[in-house]
């Protein structure tokens, strides 16, 4: 295993991560940071979110910042405005010992003209979702024609939301950029397409294994259930976790809403988030997690992206996801920064076979439990 240094990590950096207690390098960080420092050309990297890629791209984004100029040199673009907020979070983080690196972030469901003004101080790094990125084109409102880099983070997620022709224009627009890196947990057909029209025929490509993926630190747990059991299972489970925070995983909309009430309605500090809240309700939940007015999310998995807590103790998987990707997903939302969590899913025996798919897919003992 490598160190940060050993990577070629600056020390102003390294001092940051050190002092968050990120001290060994991840997978995808140890395959993808020294290519983007001594070559910084095209990568295809196939990595999941949990997997430490904001800092394999991130770190080495900074160190390729002049902060002496004033232009806008590097655009990341991500799904969701949570994902856009953590990235630029996280950028800010790492540069807490560094020279003045500007990161601005910008997404939907945000006044535009407050974003706007925002872009007229110095700002050298702009992460986006596209469809915001789009409007303030359109206006005018910034320069990205001395862009170097493009990131894409969540490629796969980015189309699976309907931003293909987004990313097209945007890509267009940066004829000029010098390299391209792409992030996705899939490789699909219109993945392929963008790395065949924007790309090198000869980019890098990496894959993280998916025995690597899931973090050690958790505790992964099962149990086989009738569904009609599923919300008694869950009260005594969450006795047993007392004040510890946590997330319940639904696959739809109208699941989160109706779980989310059954347990208000059993006086847990619960809330729904799924992805028809407005901007301004969804920002209201997550404040009141974020501040313990609410100890538990109920929560679709696109609604999930971005949400970036520490001090996450459990996630269940009420229901269980039709992707492993989901599941890997759900389950990084805990142990993070360090800290040990536990998974747990509820299963019923027709998902069985499903559910042992996941466990060899992933490399994982599950233990089972019984309730």
């Amino acid at each position: 295993m490598k160190t940060f240094a050993e990577l070629g990590v600056k020390e102003a950096f390294i001092q940051a991560l050190t002092e968050r207690n990120i001290l060994q390098p991840t997978e995808i960080q140890e395959k993808v940071i020294p290519f983007l420092l001594t070559h910084g050309t095209d990568i295809v990297a196939q990595a999941q979110t949990g997997t430490g890629k904001t800092a394999a791209f991130g770190l080495p984004l900074l160190q390729r910042i002049n902060p002496n100029s004033d232009h806008i040199q590097a655009l990341v673009l991500a799904p969701t405005r949570e994902l856009c907020q953590q990235i630029a979070k996280e950028l800010f983080r790492f540069t807490k010992y560094s020279d003045k690196i500007f990161t601005e972030a910008v997404y939907g469901g945000a006044k535009i003209e407050e974003q706007i003004v925002a872009l007229r101080r110095t700002t050298h790094i702009v992460v986006a979702t596209p469809g915001r990125l789009i409007d303030l084109l359109e206006k005018k409102a910034l320069d990205i024609s001395h862009i170097k880099t493009v990131v894409l983070d969540e490629a796969d997620e980015m189309l699976s939301m309907g931003f293909k022709k987004e990313l097209d224009t945007i890509l267009s627009f940066t004829q000029y950029r010098k390299s391209t890196w792409l992030f996705s947990a899939t490789i699909s057909a219109e993945i392929k397409s963008i790395i065949k029209d924007f790309m090198s025929p000869d980019a890098f490509k990496v894959e993280v294994s998916r025995r690597d993926e899931v973090n050690k630190n958790i505790e992964h747990q099962y149990l086989v259930c009738e569904e009609d059991h599923k919300l008694d299972i869950l009260i005594q489970f969450l006795k047993i976790q007392g004040k510890n925070k946590g997330i319940v995983f639904c696959k739809t909309k109208a699941a989160t809403q109706l779980l989310a009430k059954q347990l208000v309605s059993k006086n847990y500090l619960a809330d729904a988030l799924h992805g028809d809240l407005l901007q301004k309700d969804r920002d209201k939940v997550m404040r009141a997690f974020k501040s313990s007015k609410i100890m538990l999310l109920v929560a679709t998995d696109i609604a999930a992206r971005g949400v970036d807590i520490e001090a996450l103790a459990y996630v269940v998987h009420y229901q269980m996801p039709d992707q492993i990707e989901y599941y890997t997903h759900r389950s990084g939302r805990t142990a993070r920064a360090g800290k040990k969590g536990v998974s747990i899913s509820f299963v019923t025996e027709r998902e069985l076979t499903m559910f042992k798919n996941i466990e060899k897919t992933l490399g994982l003992h599950v233990k089972r439990i019984y309730s």
